[in-house]
């Protein structure tokens, strides 16, 4: 049988909305690359979009980018695009960007939909300047207007953490996600499970008091980071 290029074919999981925009998002992105640049690379559509336009024009203008990718998703996106990728173990980012569900007028925001939320925050936080692309859709007066937050749980901890969440929190809704390309749950990307819970409110110590319940391995609040919002 004849080998195929896996890697080499380059697809996004599912249909992406409001195309226009993230397109142009994602060329902002691209027009801020430098030759040498190691560069924090989020997980999403637009942040899908973003690596490609990279990619474009360090071949057109012959600079040399390294990637830090936050998902095996993007890792693919990265292979098939020839572009190079290291890990925090070996590098820092110079900077990094990514996409979010949601965005309150603080710049606080809700992400992590795709399940590779512990990365990004981990990316984040390494990454000296963070360029967050969305479109208008993304914009909220209040967190957990639109989105649920998703929670990572680790798999022994999860009937602790539902009964602990409910217990401590105004919860309005509260779910394991299941998958929809196989059986049984969404795993992370460090093979944990996703609760996505809805809140009466998001309050300044939410991310704090979720996080010290033993289970939870990292929440989809990205609370005060400093992060430029990039808006087409």
């Amino acid at each position: 049988m004849e080998w195929s290029d896996v890697p080499g074919h380059l697809d996004w999981s599912g249909e992406i909305t409001n195309l226009e925009p993230k397109l142009k998002v994602a060329e902002l992105v691209a027009e801020r690359v430098r030759d040498g640049d190691t560069i924090g690379v989020g997980s999403g559509s637009t942040a899908f979009l973003a690596i490609q336009a990279i990619a474009k024009r360090a071949k057109e203008k012959r600079l040399e980018v390294v990637a830090i990718p936050t998902s095996v998703e993007v890792g693919l996106a990265c292979a098939a695009l020839g572009v190079p990728t290291t890990s925090l173990v070996h590098a820092r980012p110079d900077w990094c960007f990514d996409g979010a569900d949601e965005v309150d007028p603080d710049r606080n925001l809700i992400k992590g939909r795709g399940g590779a939320l512990f990365q990004e925050k981990l990316v984040m936080a390494a990454a000296p300047e963070t360029f967050i692309c969305v479109d208008d859709s993304k914009m909220v007066t209040s967190l957990g207007q639109k989105h649920a937050i998703p929670l990572e749980v680790d798999v022994q901890a999860l009937r602790l953490v539902e009964s602990t969440v409910e217990r401590e929190f105004p919860v309005k809704e509260m779910a394991l996600r299941l998958a929809k390309g196989k059986d049984g749950p969404v795993l992370t990307e460090r093979g944990n499970l996703l609760i996505d819970i809805r809140l009466e409110s998001v309050e300044s110590d939410t991310q704090a008091r979720l996080i010290a319940i033993p289970g939870i391995v990292e929440t989809g609040l990205f609370m005060g980071f400093d992060v430029t919002i990039l808006k087409a």
